[in-house]
């Protein structure tokens, strides 16, 4: 696996190779995705945003008052609200590529043959296509697993919340090893409805491993259809009815292997804080101090999740390694 240069790119520690470019990490960010993505979301102008402001209603219950009570008026009670936040956190990179390196374009490492051209034309639009996709990977990370840290000064950053640290707050189930099954789901679709879930846009994000299980869980006891063409094999499940909604399927590498999240992505949306006269989400170049271009992409980005009653999850499941 190829490594990260630190500092300066030179026409050295950057060569460039004929051939196909790949990369074996993750680079689909599907809640990014459906929910507007690094050009979509919502904007703002104040670090930290509301997400969601919350009432009650008191308990139902069956009124018992009697017509001498009623001349009376009773005491009065009114409904308190209270507001929920995030934070948008900073995204900062840097490239610096040498004059040098960026005028030694052809110029191929490794295996070589006639006629062969190299895996990029334009090394400055490469680093800063990787660059963009590594803010995209670090986002769709935070707004699963980012834990809430709101500023205090200067010196401390800015964190969002993320949907798990979310739903742990409110509609969670620990599953405590046990494998993924039918009953677990159940018990977490009921708290979602007992919590007061909306059930608008409902999405499952799960690891790999929990989406094989999901399969097998509603393939084999559940009695899903199997397709009528005798030359295709096996089972994809995309979409589950539930009691209380339908819900997509969407397997994210982003989500830990232990654990299954619920989202309502119609509540969900990512936002981003301008800088004036630059906006959202930009580059510019550095201050030079030599032959190089010395290039930074910066941008505040932070998940607007909604109220937490909207989504739930499951973690400690049995994964993968613990067979």
């Amino acid at each position: 696996m190829a490594n990260q240069v630190t500092g300066l790119g030179t026409s050295w520690n950057l060569p460039n190779y004929a051939g196909e470019l790949f990369s074996a990490d993750a680079t689909q960010t599907p809640l990014l995705s459906m929910t507007g993505g690094l050009s979509g979301g919502r904007q703002t102008d104040n670090f930290e945003f509301p997400t969601a402001v919350l009432y009650d209603y008191p308990e139902a219950n069956q009124p018992e008052i009697s017509e001498q009570a009623s001349a009376t008026a009773p005491g009065a009670e009114m409904a308190v609200r209270q507001q929920e936040a995030n934070v948008v956190q900073i995204h900062q990179e840097v490239i610096d590529l040498s004059y040098v390196a960026l005028s030694n374009l052809h110029r191929m490492s490794g295996l070589n043959t006639a006629g062969q051209k190299p895996a990029y034309e334009d090394e400055k639009l490469f680093q800063l296509q990787h660059k963009l996709i590594k803010v995209a990977r670090d986002v769709e990370h935070s707004f699963i697993n980012g834990s809430f840290q709101k500023a205090g000064n200067a010196n401390q950053a800015n964190k969002t919340r993320g949907l798990l640290e979310l739903t742990r707050q409110h509609t969670h189930i620990e599953a405590d090893r046990a494998p993924l099954n039918a009953d677990i789901l159940r018990q977490l679709y009921r708290d979602m409805a007992g919590a007061g879930a909306y059930f608008n846009n409902m999405v499952m994000f799960l690891s790999a491993y929990q989406k094989q299980q999901l399969t097998e869980i509603y393939a084999s006891q559940m009695g899903a259809r199997i397709t009528e063409c005798r030359s295709v094999g096996g089972v994809n499940i995309t979409q589950v009815e539930t009691d209380f909604f339908n819900m997509g399927i969407v397997w994210n590498r982003f989500v830990p292997a232990d654990t299954v999240l619920i989202a309502d992505v119609a509540h969900i949306a990512p936002v981003f804080q301008v800088v004036p006269g630059k906006g959202v989400l930009f580059t510019e170049e550095l201050a030079k101090t030599g032959a190089s271009e010395k290039i930074q992409l910066f941008g505040q980005i932070g998940l607007a999740h909604g109220a937490g009653f909207l989504h739930g999850s499951i973690s400690g499941l049995q994964a993968n390694n613990e067979r």
